[in-house]
């Protein structure tokens, strides 16, 4: 035992020497600064270029807006009148291969109609109600019922054949034809598209670089965004068609799909 701490007695006493002269040291002269070095390795100094690219095509699909809406002395012969167009207008849109999941409809609506009966405590010759917080007198002189209905169009050559059959059923309501590109072809667009944005914007890098003498690095980043514009086509509401009224021609034309795109360089 004596060995052993003969063997460790001066490094003891070594330590402890140096923790006393640390701590007179700091008394005198205050605390022993240190220094650390860092070094800041991320590359901030980025060079940006854009390109755009365009994709055009004729649509593939379409979209319409068709409904109708009648008005009666009760809700059940309003509704009787819209119920039984409707039913045969869904009859006939499958009858031209408009399949159930592509006849949606968007609303049906009863409403009352008023007319110009005064709001209650409206007294006869004053222009403003007493109350215009109280409710109506008299009862309703009638009621509006309505049904709109998406109906989604593909092929495309079917948008007039649709149109014609649902005025032809009594559809008095028909908002708009809006014609779109289908999953496929939106895909297949966007893809060239793209690729037409990041050759110009590698183009434009290029040409930049070699003139202001500019180093560039890799690609870091990637910023994207597409414009699509597929238009409606407003179409009046129609009447019940017969035989003397010249057929429906609505045409899609074309519409053009526009990517836009940024790319980050590292500069040396």
């Amino acid at each position: 035992m004596r060995n052993f701490y003969e063997q460790f007695k001066t490094p003891i006493v070594f330590v402890i020497l140096i923790f006393l002269g640390l701590g007179i040291y700091t008394k005198l002269f205050g605390p022993i600064p240190f220094y650390i070095n860092s070094t800041n390795t991320t590359k901030t100094d980025l060079f940006s270029s854009s390109g755009s690219g365009e994709a055009t095509a004729v649509p593939d699909q379409a979209t319409i807006y068709v409904g109708v809406t009648k008005t009666a002395n009760t809700v059940e012969d309003a509704q009787k009148q819209v119920n039984t167009i409707a039913s045969k207008l869904i009859a006939d849109l499958k009858k031209l291969g408009v399949k159930d999941k592509d006849i949606k409809t968007t609303n049906y609506s009863v409403n009352p109609n008023y007319g110009n009966i005064r709001p209650m405590g409206m007294a006869q010759g004053i222009s403003e109600p007493i109350d215009s917080g109280l409710p109506y007198q008299g009862k309703a002189s009638g009621y509006e019922v309505t049904q709109n209905i998406e109906v989604k169009v593909k092929p495309i050559e079917k948008v007039n054949q649709v149109i014609d059959t649902a005025t032809k059923d009594g559809a008095n309501l028909v908002g708009g034809v809006n014609f779109t590109f289908s999953d496929d072809l939106q895909k297949k667009l966007e893809q060239q598209a793209t690729k037409q944005a990041v050759d110009e914007a590698k183009q434009k890098a290029q040409t930049l670089s070699n003139a202001s003498g500019i180093r560039l690095g890799k690609i870091v980043n990637v910023v994207s965004s597409t414009n699509n514009y597929p238009y409606p086509v407003m179409m009046e509401a129609g009447k019940a068609q017969d035989s003397t009224v010249p057929p429906t021609e609505v045409t899609p034309g074309e519409s053009t799909i526009t990517i836009s795109v940024t790319i980050y360089y590292e500069t040396y």
